[in-house]
């Protein structure tokens, strides 16, 4: 039986003709260890699987054009949507400026971050996982978007929740180091380490850079297999997608 294609659409301040919506993991065509939609092209999957994935991805949101598909580092290059690309461009977050123009990132764990300016006439979505949020990409796309932070909302989309997201000290101390703030974010555990809270760090990030109205957050991606993809509950495993346009 074909499962639907199913996404979380935000729910958040910014204007109805701004678009923002992650993928949940059933209604395409992948096998396992990918099953189902897959969307992301690097990661191991048939070509054509995912191919099949996408198109049906632009059909069931009646998407204005095929999305910005990035090849994503971890780092903080924010990309301007201006147009189709014969290559993925290495970034990991992108902006659009005017409608049709569908910005994109692929996440497995990773917190995906939708901005948008209130008026609706600017929307960018960053790749912000624990090396990106403390390399900077929120504050690059909000200097990309090029307007008073003041004017931009944000939305968190679905992670690792802090029950399942492990780091070392290191991960810690280079937070602390950009945001002391940000210490709450981790809370120990009986194995030296530290249980962190992306979505308390992104919101850490966000108002460091002025921007203070933000929804979301609350998924955990590792602990919901029936409907997410994670990385380091299954290693081998495929992508969401959260995209935003405006429309």
């Amino acid at each position: 039986m074909r499962h639907p294609l199913r996404w979380i659409e935000a729910d958040w301040a910014a204007a109805p003709r701004v678009r923002v919506v992650s993928t949940l993991r059933t209604g395409g065509v992948s096998r396992d260890p990918w099953r189902s939609l897959n969307l992301a092209a690097h990661v191991g999957d048939d070509p054509a699987s995912v191919q099949t994935n996408r198109q049906r991805l632009r059909a069931a949101l009646r998407l204005p054009g095929e999305p910005l598909w990035l090849s994503q580092v971890h780092g903080r290059e924010v990309v301007l949507h201006e147009g189709p690309v014969e290559t993925p461009p290495r970034a990991d977050a992108a902006v659009a400026l005017s409608p049709g123009r569908v910005c994109a990132v692929m996440t497995a764990d990773c917190l995906p971050v939708a901005l948008a300016t209130r008026e609706g006439d600017r929307v960018a979505v960053a790749h912000a996982g624990w090396r990106g949020l403390v390399g900077g990409v929120l504050g690059a796309t909000v200097c990309a978007l090029d307007v008073p932070p003041a004017r931009l909302v944000a939305w968190l989309g679905p992670a690792i929740g802090p029950a399942a997201f492990e780091v070392g000290p290191e991960v810690r101390d280079a937070f602390i180091a950009r945001w002391p703030e940000s210490a709450p974010a981790f809370e120990p555990n009986d194995r030296g380490r530290f249980q962190a809270d992306l979505y308390r760090l992104a919101r850490v990030a966000l108002a460091a850079e002025g921007v203070g109205a933000v929804a979301g957050g609350g998924w955990c991606t590792h602990s919901a297999p029936a409907d997410f993809f994670s990385y380091r509950r299954d290693g081998e495993t495929g992508r969401m997608a959260t995209l935003a346009w405006i429309a």
